[in-house]
Order: C-alpha cells, then structure tokens, then sequence
C-alpha cells in the first residue's frame, strides 16, 4: 500500500527541498588520516549488517499496543477523556502514539542520510569522508527498518513534526561545514538515541527491542565520530564562533524540549490544540521523558568544547545541567554490548531449535 494511503494526517507535498549551500571539498592527500577516525571507518565497514536477515521479522506485533505502553505513560491518563474511552479506544490512542513517535524516527533517520551525505560532500579531511560515507549506509538501513515497521506492523504514519523538520532545514541550510554534524550528530541523533533507549529499556515487545538495539549499536559509532570531528575543530575556533553554535544548540535545544510532545496525535482524537498542549504540560511521565531526552546531548556538548556561560545558564534552565557529567563513553559502551548480548541470545534459542530439530529427524528415521 502506498506511504501516503497510512498517513493518518496529511503530510502535504511528498517531496521536501532544501536549497542547498556551501562548497564541495575535495582533498588530494590520500595517505594521511587521524588513526583514531580511520579505526572507526574500519569498524564502520566491520559492523555493517543486513536488516532484512538480522532482524526477526516474523515476530508479531499488535497494532493496538505495539510497545507495550503502560496507562500512566499516556498523555490522557487520568483526565476525563481517557475516563470516557473504550478499551479499544484506548488501543488506538496506544497505536497513534506508537506511530507518531517511530515516524518521526523514520523522518529523522532520513535526515541523517541526507546529512552524512552532505559531510561526505563538505568536510575537508578524507578520513572523515571515509566515515561519513559509511554512516550514510547506516542511516539508509535505518529509515529502510523503521519504514518497514511502520507499513507492515502498525500500519499507520504521521508526518515530520514542524519542529524537527525546522530544525533539520536550519541544520541543512547552512553554509559551515560542521553544522550538519552539530545540528545531526549532537542534536537530533542525541535526542533520538535517549528516545530509542528509553524505549528498548522499558518495552516487553521484543520486536521494537531488536530494531531499536540494533539501531542503537550502530548510533554509538556515530556519536564518536562527531565528538572526534567536532572536538579537533572547535579546539581552533575563536570565542565569537563558539557563541554561534552555543546559541544554534541551545536554539535547538528548546525547540525540541517544547515541541517533540505528540500533540498531533491528541488533535487526531479531536482534543483541541490548547488543550492537548496543556495536558503534555501536565503529564509526569512526559516531564521525565523530555529531561531524560538531553542524558546523551549534554555530555556530548560539554565534551566537544561548547561550554559557555549562555549554553550553562540555559541547561540549568531546563533542569539537565548535571547531565554534563554523565559518562557518554559508558552509554555507547553499553549501547553496543546490550546489541551484541540480543544477538548471543537469539542465536543461541535458533541454534537450540535446530539441534533439538536435527535430533528429532534422527530419532524418527531410527525408530523407521
């Protein structure tokens, strides 16, 4: 069925332009490298996987609560339109949120694609390049899983949110070469990985589990790159370019934090704006989401040098200013073993079935 048949809100033109500016770089040193990026472009090449092969497709999913979504996490709770609605009204609220929140990870991933391709266009090292044309793949594998979630498993999308796509146009328009790292890498793969990890943490479906683990496996890699670029850069940047991408960040930053709520999916279910802003506003869960959303952007800003007055004032303001002493390292270590322990133990119960099957087909041509 075509994309635009499952849209559950008209997503308007089907195509997107983003007049494009800045120059192409080209660089003539072809044995000259950071062993450092080169090492990552070696396991970038490594880790490259199969999402039609790696992933469990035949798992079944219900539309109706494909994460399993508790009661309290949804924005409605406790107030009298949920108290109105039906068990099955209730599903498809669970099945909007579902869809709204993986569209915009489809979105997003696209996002990255164009924008790994854009660094692979405008950065001026070739070890980078290298890279980024490997993360390119990635990210085309990404939206390739998350499209395909969403058009065989729940059977509904939404179109980019206003915010996120604001943010990816302000991203792609600018002329530096470094903003598409700053504004993708940093920003709004940031809010993405807490997002993806909030959920693989806490769903008991194991289908999503295995897309967002897998997903999340190769984000690691992508994260490191943009703090080995960005901190080696921003290291010879004077005060007054450092403001600038203190202020884009913090910019981005709200913008995100007060938009990213899923108000479109309560407009659906015929709740005025106003409203469904004020009920996000009100929602404990959706207060700790959207704080636990910085837990990767933070570090990573703090780590590449972008740590002025402004930038500290503004994430006191948002209540995520401790999160500058996480330790990302951890977090893409984590990231990777918790992918790497999935796959052991899926595996591991097919390896079972075969022997146990293999065992069978013995015994019976025995008993023959």
């Amino acid at each position: 069925m075509p994309t635009y048949e499952l849209y559950a809100k008209d997503p308007g033109d089907p195509h997107w332009q983003v007049p494009a500016t800045g120059a192409a770089r080209f660089s003539w040193e072809y044995d000259d490298g950071r062993d450092r990026l080169l090492a990552l472009y070696q396991k970038g090449k490594d880790k490259q996987w199969d999402g039609q092969r790696r992933i469990d497709w035949d798992l079944e999913v219900d539309p109706l609560d494909p994460l399993g979504t508790p009661d309290e996490a949804m924005t409605l709770y406790g107030t009298r339109h949920w108290d109105r609605m039906t068990e099955r009204d209730r599903g498809e609220l669970r099945k909007h949120y579902a869809s709204w929140q993986f569209s915009q990870f489809l979105h997003g991933e696209q996002g990255a694609m164009v924008c790994a391709a854009r660094i692979v266009e405008s950065v001026p090292d070739l070890d980078a390049k290298f890279y980024s044309a490997t993360q390119t793949m990635d990210e085309a594998r990404h939206a390739e899983i998350y499209g395909r979630f969403l058009h065989e498993k729940i059977g509904m999308l939404y179109p980019v949110n206003d915010n996120l796509q604001s943010l990816l146009g302000d991203t792609l328009r600018d002329s530096r070469w470094d903003m598409p790292y700053l504004g993708m890498q940093v920003l709004i793969e940031g809010l993405a990985l807490a997002a993806f990890g909030m959920i693989r943490d806490t769903t008991d479906k194991p289908l999503p589990k295995q897309i967002l683990a897998y997903v999340m496996q190769d984000e690691a890699r992508h994260v490191a790159f943009g703090r080995m670029a960005l901190r080696d850069y921003y290291a010879q940047l004077t005060d007054a370019e450092l403001r600038e991408r203190e202020e884009f960040v913090i910019e981005g930053c709200y913008l995100m934090r007060d938009r990213l709520r899923g108000v479109e999916v309560l407009e659906n279910f015929g709740i005025p704006k106003a409203e469904a802003e004020e009920y996000s506003e009100q929602s404990e869960f959706l207060h700790l989401f959207r704080k636990l959303l910085f837990s990767r952007i933070v570090p990573c800003v703090k780590d590449i040098g972008l740590w002025g007055k402004r930038l500290q004032e503004a994430y006191v303001d948002m209540g995520v200013f401790e999160m500058g002493d996480s330790n990302l390292d951890l977090l893409m270590t984590q990231d990777e073993e918790i992918a790497e322990r999935l796959d052991a133990e899926r595996f591991a119960e097919e390896e079972k079935a075969r022997v146990a099957e293999v065992e069978d087909a013995v015994e019976a041509g025995a008993d023959a």
